[in-house]
């Protein structure tokens, strides 16, 4: 089986790509204010979803996309099963001042991963850290900036309404994922690549080890015996670390918001934000480096999240595993899971939480991938590997 990857619109203004590649904001000020809440807002939302699931010996899964109260969609996400024979990916990208950059990552980020020297010599941590980086850098070229134009630009001229985004390799292709993209490519005279950009939060299961790489607000948990354990962290400008980079690279905070207008501090693509010649892409104003976490699966982990930010805008990682875990009990499909979170958390009226476009992942277990590996009390206080969302039991179980 192959790789999906998917992303809906509405058919809107902002469909010009001239716009899409060159305005960057998630929600600019005034709009969070609620001074441009018609434009940003339908007057009522498209609950239309598109869903997907599969399964292997090891795992299934079930996804799906809602528009929601948004006047576009700018979410897209990818699944592969059989990344190899024993590997498979899923991944989550928030769009922000556009769709290009989101479909971007889900079309190449894990054709990048097969690619990468660390990932052929088993580290899978360091090709994610790497294929992160590089899709900056693919975008700077002027195949990057065809590619951007084309993803940016896509919509359904019949309808009017919803396009789909599925890309599913095919007879050749899906023995040989890994892309030609050359490996250096002069920057396009007149592009200094999207302004536009995108979280990325990335899960990799090999075997019975789970990888996630994350940059930006969307976020991977994991139950593990019905508790929810942070595998990301949600890279705010005013987390210190953050902050630290922010002002050392020459940018300021203003209203939680990076140099006034965009609300991540960490992102795929809003290149603006990465202009400093001198300082290496991990010490930019914003970066796309993420932050990577290796966890050994035992028998007490039970299923995966990967979702955006409209879903934990609404729902705490707690909450979701709760929610999820009473549902499992009466419904075996993944997908329909992830749709009746979206009925969930979607708002009543445009403006406010519940408002956001949402995508989710929903991943489980099918069998004990290892039963000698440390349980969630067992794991070593110095790991660093599993945060607790029990807010009784602080910010972290093993930190």
């Amino acid at each position: 089986m192959g790789c999906t990857a998917h992303n809906l619109k509405l058919n809107t203004c902002a469909g010009h790509v001239p716009y899409l590649l060159h305005f960057s904001r998630k929600i600019s000020l005034f709009e969070a204010l609620g001074g441009l809440k018609m434009g940003i807002y339908l007057s009522s939302p498209k609950t239309e979803k598109a869903s997907d699931d599969g399964e292997n010996e090891r795992l299934r899964y079930g996804l799906s996309s809602m528009q929601g109260w948004r006047a576009t969609m700018e979410d897209a996400h990818a699944a592969c099963l059989d990344l190899d024979t024993s590997t498979s990916f899923f991944g989550v990208y928030d769009g922000h001042g556009g769709k290009a950059v989101s479909k971007f990552c889900a079309k190449y980020l894990h054709r990048q991963v097969l690619k990468h020297e660390s990932y052929m010599a088993g580290d899978v941590g360091t090709s994610l850290q790497k294929s992160f980086l590089r899709m900056d850098e693919m975008m700077l070229g002027q195949r990057g900036w065809r590619e951007l134009a084309v993803l940016g630009d896509k919509m359904d001229k019949i309808s009017g309404m919803i396009e789909g985004f599925i890309w599913s390799p095919k007879s050749s292709e899906a023995n040989n994922q890994v892309d030609d993209w050359p490996a250096e490519e002069g920057p396009h005279s007149d592009f200094h690549g999207p302004n536009a950009g995108s979280t990325a939060c990335v899960a990799i299961i090999r075997n019975n080890q789970l990888v996630v790489a994350n940059a930006g607000d969307s976020r991977c948990v994991i139950s593990r015996k019905g508790q929810a354990y942070n595998l990301s962290k949600d890279h705010k400008p005013d987390l210190e670390v953050e902050k630290d980079r922010i002002l050392k690279a020459g940018g300021f905070i203003r209203v939680g918001r990076v140099n006034g207008s965009l609300n991540l501090a960490r992102a795929i693509g809003d290149m603006e934000f990465k202009q400093n010649k001198s300082m290496p892409a991990e010490k930019q104003i914003v970066t796309a480096n993420p932050d990577v976490t290796t966890v050994e699966l035992c028998e007490d982990d039970e299923f995966l999240v990967i979702a955006c930010d409209g879903i934990w805008d609404c729902m705490s990682s707690q909450q979701l595993v709760d929610y999820i875990g009473d549902q499992l009990k009466t419904e075996s499909k993944l997908s329909v899971i992830c749709e009746r979170v979206f009925d969930r958390c979607l708002a009543p009226s445009a403006g406010g939480e519940g408002c956001d476009n949402m995508t989710m992942i929903l991943v489980q277990f099918k069998k004990p991938f290892n039963p000698n590996a440390a349980s969630a009390e067992e794991l070593p206080s110095s790991s660093n590997q599993l945060r607790s969302d029990d807010p009784n039991e602080g910010s972290s179980k093993t930190e």
